[in-house]
């Protein structure tokens, strides 16, 4: 994404140290050091997940006594805003792999789906540029999806987890089919990162550059049409950043059960069961 000034520019430039300390944060992905202006969306992800246990703070306060928590609001405020985007990604992902493994690796979706959507609407607001237009913040996040994802496989199943990249067993003579098979799922899970990451990154820094350009060709009126759009996009990428997740999940920590006479339960059955 082209370099541009943001208030977290203004914010490291007033605490000159602070600056000449960012390569605390390590390299980039390119083995780059990170420089003042290159930690912008390291200190925009910090700004956010400080926002977003701040304000988790304050709803569970809203949540200790379960009498008034019963009941509903009448109004838009921040408990009804997480109760129903929180509940939204819990029935989602139960409906996908049932109720025990949805509250089982809920913790994980539910947190990427708050970071990234607060990530993404930070680029509506003038001034701010969303942390997940930097292909760091994005990849980073893919990877703990792809250590995740895989952990949970191998916690689920065993080496059964590598065992179904092989596809079913058909035949002595149909072994090649399934190394074949093997090495297309390999290949297919490795670059599961780099296609989440990828897509993430360039639809919002496509979309922030074009909020930021529209801005500046018509400055004393709203572009309202090209807001509307950057809505919409801030709220696909996180379903789709997040559904591909929970699919990622379900298919790791799917197994087969085997009924009393040998038979394979069908999928339905099986989330029903759940």
């Amino acid at each position: 994404m082209p370099e541009h000034t943001t208030f977290f520019s203004y914010l490291i430039a007033m605490f000159p140290a602070l600056g000449e300390n960012m390569h605390v944060f390590g390299t980039s992905l390119f083995g780059a050091p990170v420089t003042a202006h290159g930690a912008e969306p390291l200190v925009a992800s910090l700004f956010i997940m400080i926002l977003l246990v701040v304000t988790a703070l304050g709803v569970r306060k809203q949540l200790v006594n379960h009498d008034l928590a019963v009941i509903p609001e009448t109004r838009l405020t921040t408990r009804t805003f997480f109760e129903v985007y929180v509940g939204y990604w819990y029935d989602t992902m139960k409906d996908m792999m049932g109720p025990k493994r949805a509250k089982r690796y809920f913790p994980l979706v539910g947190s990427l789906a708050c970071f990234i959507l607060f990530s993404n609407a930070l680029g509506l607001v003038p001034g701010f540029a969303p942390p997940t237009s930097n292909w760091n913040v994005t990849m980073g996040c893919a990877l703990v999806v792809f250590v995740m994802f895989n952990y949970y496989g191998f916690k689920e199943n065993g080496l059964g987890y590598l065992k179904h990249l092989f596809g079913p067993y058909i035949g002595w003579w149909a072994i090649p089919i399934n190394l074949l098979l093997f090495v297309i799922e390999v290949i297919s899970t490795l670059i599961r990162p780099l296609t989440l990451s990828i897509r993430l990154m360039l639809n919002m820094a496509v979309d922030h550059l074009l909020i930021t350009l529209m801005l500046g060709l018509i400055a004393l009126l709203l572009p309202i049409p090209v807001m509307i759009l950057g809505t919409l996009v801030v709220i696909v990428q996180v379903l789709v950043f997040c559904l591909l997740t929970s699919i990622y999940i379900s298919l790791a920590t799917e197994h087969e059960d085997h009924g009393p006479e040998g038979h394979v339960e069908p999928l339905a059955t099986r989330a029903k069961s759940d």
